[in-house]
């Protein structure tokens, strides 16, 4: 048997077609046993100080062909990136009232406010600390709009703070707590990384809510295996952080 002259000529073309279906099943095959794929992440800044970190380390050394990217922004921002379709995971707070509606929510960590006091403040030996006890503070935030910080949930209960200095960078932040110069609000997933000259007291629960901390995904996107694992993952960190608390 011989191929014709159009055989000879399709010949080529049906072995490259067969070389890309059997690329393509090795490709598939690999986001199924994670030797391939990718996850993109988003976190806000605190999550990103203790609890993505360890859980990316974790991740990495189980799953080391996947590629995982992180983003740093605010949840109300995440959410919304994630419905977008530009995350697979958004790690979101309470704070700031995002909207869930069509993601799927992981609950991860009660993240508990704490508030950062020079070492010699009045208030720095403690054990808790009400709100009606700051009152004559003046407060370091990310910004004059109360709503868009972390204290937005303090008004609930009638306190509005006296922000005196505006800044975003959280070292900035206690280093101006440090020199005495106005008291900040700390989530107690940052209390890894505060320096050893403030001191953190937590404030009473009972006047301003645990802020809730969860993995979003989108109901309308595909969980891939790679997304599936790395909320495993991100669900072994916060058990072992509420564990370690």
């Amino acid at each position: 048997m011989r191929l014709t002259e159009a055989g000879e000529t399709l010949l080529p073309h049906a072995e490259a077609v067969l070389g890309r279906l059997a690329a393509a099943r090795r490709d598939l095959a690999a986001l199924h046993d994670l030797s391939a794929g990718r996850v993109r992440v988003g976190a806000f800044a605190t999550a990103q100080a203790a609890l993505l970190p360890r859980a990316f380390a974790a991740y990495r050394a189980r799953h080391p062909r996947v590629t995982v990217t992180v983003r740093e922004g605010q949840s109300r921002g995440l959410c919304t990136r994630l419905l977008a379709g530009d995350l697979d995971v958004a790690v979101a707070s309470t704070t700031g009232a995002p909207v869930f509606d069509g993601r799927d929510l992981l609950p991860l960590v009660d993240d508990r406010m704490m508030v950062a006091l020079p070492v010699d403040h009045r208030l720095a030996g403690r054990a808790e600390v009400g709100l009606a006890e700051l009152a004559d503070e003046d407060w370091i935030a990310g910004s004059t709009r109360v709503e868009d910080t972390l204290m937005a949930s303090c008004l609930r209960t009638g306190f509005r703070p006296r922000i005196g200095l505006v800044m975003g960078d959280w070292l900035a932040k206690l280093g101006f707590v440090a020199q005495g110069l106005g008291v900040t609000l700390v989530p107690s997933l940052a209390v890894g990384a505060v320096r050893p000259d403030v001191v953190l007291v937590p404030l009473r629960t009972d006047r301003i809510p645990v802020r809730e901390v969860y993995a979003a995904t989108s109901r309308d996107l595909h969980r891939t295996p790679a997304v599936a694992a790395f909320l495993d993952v991100l669900a072994e960190t916060a058990a072992d952080r509420r564990r370690q608390r």
